[in-house]
């Protein structure tokens, strides 16, 4: 009976786990639609978080708001909420709260990488790339296979004058996003800093 239980509580969240990876390889191949179609009516934080970004680069901001929305309605002992309250403050460009509550969901969950995440996200609006690149640099220790964290940390090094380290965030961003659609930007952007 024990090992029964067992099985059914493990079962939901390796289908879970597996869900996120899926989504998220989706959106790193910048197949945004398929994300939003995917996900569905999905339960994850993750993922909801994952579609709700995939609405912004469709270009659709009231849809992403209403996915982080589902991330706000849960309970604030839950890092996620303080995570989709931010992202819905940065859609309306109020950084000094988005920082608050980014910071709040690093504070409730430190070993979570997405809180990290969205705090390099908050930072990066605010042109704080150095700081910006420490919480990317976190989130990527964290879940070194998060790509998107792996981006942005680039971008915020290169901002920063630190081409060495833009470099290895950049390698391993082509690494783990190989399809992704800032791919050629990358690319170039290694080309010039290396041709200097």
């Amino acid at each position: 009976m024990k090992t029964l239980l067992v099985a059914v509580l493990v079962v939901p969240a390796l289908a879970s786990a597996q869900d996120a990876a899926e989504v998220r390889k989706l959106y790193e191949a910048g197949q945004y639609q398929q994300v939003v179609e995917t996900a569905g009516d999905a339960q994850a934080p993750d993922v909801i978080y994952t579609t709700a970004q995939s609405y912004q680069k469709l270009g659709a901001v009231e849809q992403a708001r209403e996915n982080y929305g589902e991330l706000v309605v849960l309970s604030e002992d839950d890092p996620w909420h303080f995570i989709g309250l931010s992202a819905q403050l940065l859609i309306d460009d109020n950084t000094e709260a988005a920082l608050d509550s980014a910071r709040e969901a690093v504070s409730r969950a430190g070993g979570l990488p997405e809180a990290h995440y969205q705090l390099g996200l908050v930072l990066a609006k605010r042109e704080d790339w150095r700081g910006a690149a420490a919480a990317f640099d976190r989130a990527s220790d964290l879940n070194p296979a998060l790509a998107y964290a792996h981006y942005y940390g680039g971008l915020m090094e290169y901002r920063a004058g630190r081409p060495d380290r833009m470099a290895n965030h950049f390698e391993a961003f082509l690494r783990l996003a190989p399809e992704a659609p800032e791919r050629p930007e990358v690319i170039q952007i290694m080309r010039t800093v290396r041709g200097r």
